[in-house]
């Protein structure tokens, strides 16, 4: 039997050695786009080379304002490398409860209410036999992560997708997405109001080089940035 994502997930992660970049490690939805226009991700980096670990949760409306709350200080978490791009950045207490071995549920405050059912595709399956078995030279590669991006976006039906990049506040990022599964179901509340079904957004989300995937995608990996 495959091993269950939440099984995965509750493994505490080894953070990656080296001192020239930030480094975080752990699991997260790379981004869920609402038919609605609103969009949700989530970060659960227990591991962290700048500060204690830390959860976050992203929310997109449909005027394309961002919101992103973060469980510690900011300036150690998701708005140090995004700020110009937001609207809003707070602290919030952010709860990341597993509920079944493919099935979780965020709260964050009184504001947000999320479910999340996961689930294998071949293209998933795929990408993760891929990603668990290629060694570290390869994942620092720029010429292998810009053919994987390539390859992604099609292959997962996400859009377009970029492993590499610039970040709004300008320190260049590189994702590791080393198990990947597809979010079959989820609903979601912000403020009380229902986001309505997943969809792709009529023209896909992006924080500076960093694209939010048009379907939704839970990972487990890693995350790099230029120090800030």
């Amino acid at each position: 039997m495959p091993t269950s994502p939440r099984t995965l997930a509750e493994q505490p992660p080894t953070l990656p050695p080296g001192d020239d970049l930030e480094r975080f490690a752990g699991y997260g939805v790379m981004g869920l786009p609402f038919a609605s226009g609103h969009c949700l991700a989530l970060r659960h980096f227990p591991a962290s080379s700048i500060g204690p670990g830390y959860d976050s949760v992203w929310h997109r409306d449909p005027a394309g304002r961002w919101v992103m709350y973060t469980s510690g200080a900011t300036q150690s978490g998701c708005p140090r490398y995004f700020g110009p791009a937001l609207s809003e950045s707070r602290t919030a207490d952010i709860t990341v409860t597993w509920t079944g071995p493919d099935e979780f549920h965020v709260t964050v405050d009184d504001t947000i209410v999320w479910s999340v059912v996961l689930a294998r595709s071949p293209a998933t399956r795929a990408m993760s036999a891929v990603g668990s078995l290629m060694p570290a030279t390869l994942w620092r590669n720029q010429r292998v992560l810009a053919l994987m991006s390539r390859v992604a976006g099609p292959l997962l039906g996400v859009g377009r997708v970029g492993l590499t990049g610039q970040t709004p506040n300008g320190q260049w990022f590189r994702a590791n997405p080393r198990r990947l599964w597809v979010i079959q179901r989820s609903r979601a509340t912000v403020d009380d109001v229902d986001l309505g079904p997943p969809g792709a957004l009529s023209e896909q989300a992006r924080l500076g080089e960093f694209w939010l995937p048009q379907r939704g995608m839970f990972v487990i990996g890693e995350a790099y940035f230029t120090p800030a």
